[in-house]
């Protein structure tokens, strides 16, 4: 969202040199795409951070703010759309005007950064494990319900297939297998969105910033909770992957991320809608957690019959397992940078991941692994008191970290001065910040400690 042409000045050194597996215009140093309509065929990156922002938990969570203020909170859900843009946009515009990475942007801001980054991925990694895994079983157990071992069996096999789809294969198929996912979890939202009937004008109304009694909290989270948390972070390296280096990739990567949270944004208002339809205008409570969208499926087996219901447990399960691939891909990469830059003093170049280097290091295999099988212990201890204290603690910490480094590396001499964040982007990052940082207070007093 810098406020610049999106071709100014020449790209930065080490920022459009050839890659493999990169598009031949990129290679050339010039503008891809050409006409408007022809860098749709380029979009990807975005297509993978919805389908992995977007799980189950933030579907809940959209569905319970919908069955307890209507269409009341339609706006907040728009609101958050344009703060997850602001944010990838920043990230992208990062990777792709210093030709640096992430974390490399990260360090130099101080060793700090690294220490907090170490702490937080690991013992992130390891919580989020299992709740993806669990997470992607329930609707597989209620699908199948005389299965032997019922949810473990189908939460063990959920972490094995993801690990082996990311470990055996590239960015490219990965992509494809996401975009099938998303658009197998967009139909199906969608699809019972119109079935359950929406009222138009009350949803149009509920466009008007509207803070009823109570829903402070609510309005906060469904602003800052849909659309992902690290996988943020992991975007710009996506990006990359795809074979984007350099700054002529700049307009396409906006388009793409605006078709991300333009997709992120259905998904939202499809499930407020489901929840003031369904569940507001008959007074029906659901189950905190994902347990709730198994919840739903009855509710709607109840309405609508069995073909709905089991429809929805599908798009259920879709959700959750690109969240969960999303997460073993995507954090495996900003792991491996974050290894490989503690061991090198050089800056980590965009051009080693659009190579695909690091989905073959030890490191990205080593997060892999330790994504799959460390947490399937928690399956069975039900996740350890203080390691979820500390998973709350470092998890509500990460995205106001994001959003304010953003805002300080991209307004320093670390990026080329025409990518420098211009008025809009600064104050949509200074919002995102703030926002976050409000959240950031109230997870950590919620937590039980």
């Amino acid at each position: 969202m810098a406020e610049t042409p999106d071709n100014a000045g020449p790209a930065p050194a080490g920022g459009t040199a050839p890659v493999a597996g990169a598009a031949p215009s990129a290679a050339a140093g010039t503008a891809p795409g050409g006409p408007h309509k022809a860098r749709w065929k380029y979009i990807g990156p975005g297509i993978v951070v919805a389908a992995t922002g977007v799980g189950a938990g933030d579907l809940v969570a959209t569905l319970i703010a919908g069955s307890k203020f209507g269409y009341t909170l339609m706006w907040a859900a728009v609101v958050g759309c344009l703060v997850k843009i602001s944010l990838a946009e920043a990230t992208g515009r990062w990777h792709l005007a210093t030709g640096r990475t992430m974390f490399d942007g990260w360090r130099s801001l101080g060793n700090w950064t690294s220490v907090y980054f170490g702490i937080y991925i690991v013992i992130w990694g390891f919580v989020y494990g299992a709740t993806a895994m669990s997470s992607t079983a329930l609707p597989l157990a209620a699908l199948f319900p005389d299965t032997p071992g019922g949810l473990k069996t189908f939460a063990i096999a959920a972490g094995l297939i993801g690990l082996v789809l990311v470990w055996f294969n590239r960015y490219h198929r990965f992509e494809k297998l996401m975009t099938v996912l998303i658009g197998v979890k967009f139909l199906i939202v969608v699809y019972v969105a119109i079935r359950v009937a929406p009222d138009l004008p009350a949803a149009f109304a509920g466009l008007l910033p509207v803070l009823p009694h109570g829903s402070v909290l609510y309005t906060l989270g469904l602003i800052g909770g849909v659309g992902g948390t690290i996988t943020m972070a992991a975007y710009g390296y996506w990006v990359n992957a795809k074979g984007w280096t350099g700054p002529v990739w700049m307009k396409v990567m906006r388009l793409d991320n605006r078709v991300a949270y333009l997709t992120t944004g259905v998904f939202v208002v499809a499930m407020l809608i489901v929840g003031a339809e369904l569940l507001h205008s008959s007074g029906i409570a659901l189950a905190s957690g994902d347990k709730g969208l198994v919840d739903l499926s009855g509710i709607l087996e109840d309405r609508f019959g069995v073909f709905t219901a089991k429809l929805f447990l599908v798009g259920f399960c879709a959700t959750s397992f690109s969240a969960l691939v999303g997460v073993w891909h995507g954090v495996s990469l900003l792991f491996a940078d974050f290894v490989e830059r503690l061991r090198s003093r050089r800056e980590s170049r965009a051009e080693e991941i659009a190579a695909g280097a690091r989905e073959r290091t030890l490191p990205f295999r080593a997060y892999l692994l330790w994504l799959t099988f460390p947490p399937i212990a928690l399956l069975w201890l039900n996740q350890p008191f203080g390691l979820v204290i500390a998973y709350g603690v470092l998890g509500a910490f990460f995205m106001p970290f994001l959003a304010l480094t953003l805002i300080w590396m991209l307004n320093s001499s670390r990026t080329p001065r025409q990518w420098r964040n211009g008025m809009l982007s600064n104050a949509m990052l200074g919002i995102a910040g703030l926002l976050f940082l409000v959240l950031c207070v109230e997870q950590v007093r919620e937590i039980p400690w």
